[in-house]
């Protein structure tokens, strides 16, 4: 199995990316007329990957409670139990990831629950890649999405907004809005910033934007 985001995610990963190529294919043709129409075996391989995404992204889920609160933090008494249950799943998650060999990234938040940092890190060729991730929670939070930031790709990739933040719009986006409010920080983390990660990092270190750094001794 390729090393990188978390084995319960990596099915979903690479099925965005079978996604993504199909798609791509179809747009260079359509744009450089080869055909006027699509061709039959495109439509079916396009039909049989959103099946596929489909039944990965509910098997990535299956492993990662969901939030029973709706709650953001200008609700006080009641943002105060959403973060217990934010919590919850994401020990739960990061457990999970541990069993299966497949750690990848730490979260702490300030006392607010409001701004949360770490790090999270990708394995590529047996080399650890390591980043620092943050975020703060929306005030329309659950109804709306994190933004999730790796500040130091900042401009690196097209795939970033100004800031660090991550490119989630096509994949994660409407998957949040038809789940919210049930989904929380760690279904952010393993759809939005793992299948980000599986795509972009590779692709950064064989342009070799980004490089490895070895880690020092302390």
């Amino acid at each position: 199995m390729p090393p990188g985001p978390p084995r319960s995610a990596t099915t979903d990963i690479n099925v965005w990316l079978d996604l993504k190529r199909i798609i791509d294919t179809f747009l260079v043709l359509r744009l450089t007329d080869r055909f006027t129409s699509p061709p039959i075996f495109s439509l079916l391989s396009l039909s049989k990957a959103f099946i596929m995404v489909d039944a990965a992204t509910k098997k990535t889920l299956s492993s990662i409670p969901l939030m029973k609160t709706k709650a953001g933090p200008r609700d006080r008494d009641q943002w105060v139990e959403r973060l217990k249950e934010e919590y919850r799943a994401l020990i739960a998650y990061v457990e999970n990831n541990k069993q299966s060999d497949s750690d990848w990234f730490r979260l702490e938040s300030n006392k607010e629950g409001t701004r949360w940092f770490g790090k999270c890190w990708y394995i590529h060729e047996l080399l650890k890649y390591e980043f620092d991730v943050e975020f703060d929670i929306p005030v329309t939070y659950p109804m709306t999405a994190p933004e999730i930031s790796l500040p130091e790709l900042d401009g690196k990739t097209a795939k970033m907004y100004r800031g660090g933040k991550i490119c989630m719009t096509d994949h994660f986006k409407p998957l949040w809005s038809r789940n919210a409010p049930k989904f929380g920080i760690a279904q952010a983390m393993a759809l939005g910033l793992g299948p980000w990660l599986a795509v972009e990092i590779p692709d950064l270190i064989q342009k070799g934007v980004v490089k490895y750094q070895e880690k020092k001794a302390e």
